[in-house]
């Protein structure tokens, strides 16, 4: 009897402790967990960070440094580096070398020159630089490219290279800004330094070279084309002038002719009231002696002798 109890007991035993051991355990499960999603409930934000978090969908934009709490599995933590950061345009800035697609740019002068940039630029809205659009840096160096070439192409060569440095570099970071602005995707320009500027490398020379040429012939076929008219145009004013003059004075000529034969006309018209027959006569002998200046009229009496009548030679003393 006493074997049988002993065992009874040892089973029973067993089986508290078995119990105990599941109690533990799912104590430390509960408590596991319990850390688990206390570590999910807290975030920390740095001093040079934002964080935007995401509830429901729903962003909003956490700056103040330090620990914070969140609704795990609820809400959602997104950290934005706020610090000031960069990239270069026209130069690789791991190895120093150029890049011809963005250094290589023209002038207002038709110069080629190497420029090469360097961009600063911060996050200003974190909630933006994540959602409003996929790359807002790469939409940023699209944008500062095409305002470098844009104000480059209004620049002469000389203020490139060396005097409009400061100049340049102010009217970029200006275009710029205002892009940002329409664009609005969270991100704030801060600098945009000129680190060099050169002439073309070898590569590019000979196309330099033959704009330089026909810039020359340019120029020169422009001077000859001036010289030709600042030579041509005195001549032709000269002749223009005369041609008036000629034409003034024809034309004064033919006015004064006929204001002369309209007073002849009166003139004789008066005559011809006062004597009619006189008039109309001494007018049928001038007519006749304009129209028959050289011809003479002869009479033949048909025996041989012949007598002059016009010219009147006799009065004259021109007979033949």
């Amino acid at each position: 009897m006493s074997n049988n109890y002993g065992s009874w007991n040892g089973r029973n035993n067993v089986n508290v402790d078995t119990k105990k051991i599941a109690k533990i355990g799912g104590i430390v499960a509960i408590v596991i967990a319990a850390l688990i999603v206390l570590s999910k409930a807290f975030y920390t934000i740095g001093e040079q960070e934002q964080a935007v978090v995401t509830t429901f969908g729903t962003p909003s934009c956490v700056s103040d440094p330090g620990l914070h709490l969140k609704i795990p599995f609820v809400q959602k933590v997104q950290m934005v580096d706020t610090t000031i950061k960069g990239f270069a345009i026209g130069y690789d800035m791991k190895t120093n070398s150029v890049i011809p697609d963005e250094a290589l740019m023209i002038t207002s002068d038709f110069n080629f020159v190497d420029v090469d940039f360097y961009v600063e630029y911060k996050v200003s809205n974190p909630i933006k630089v994540l959602y409003a659009s996929e790359q807002p840096v790469a939409i940023l160096k699209n944008i500062a490219q095409s305002c470098i070439r844009s104000t480059i192409s209004s620049y002469d060569v000389d203020s490139v290279i060396t005097s409009g440095k400061n100049e340049i570099q102010a009217s970029i970071k200006e275009k710029i800004i205002e892009n940002l602005e329409q664009r609005d995707i969270g991100l704030q320009l801060v600098n945009i330094t000129i680190q060099d500027a050169e002439p073309p490398t070898a590569n590019v020379l000979e196309a330099f070279k033959a704009v330089e040429t026909a810039k020359q012939e340019k120029e020169t076929e422009i001077n000859n084309a001036k010289k030709y008219r600042n030579e041509a145009l005195p001549a032709a004013e000269a002749d223009a002038d005369r041609i008036m003059k000629e034409a003034d004075a024809t034309k004064q000529a033919r006015i004064n002719e006929a204001e002369g034969q309209v007073a002849r006309f009166n003139a004789m018209y008066e005559e011809y009231i006062k004597y009619p027959l006189i008039t109309k006569q001494r007018m049928f002998f001038e007519t006749m002696e304009e129209v028959l200046p050289d011809i003479k009229v002869i009479i033949d009496n048909g025996d041989g002798d012949t007598q002059t009548i016009l010219p009147l030679d006799s009065f004259t003393g021109t007979q033949e």
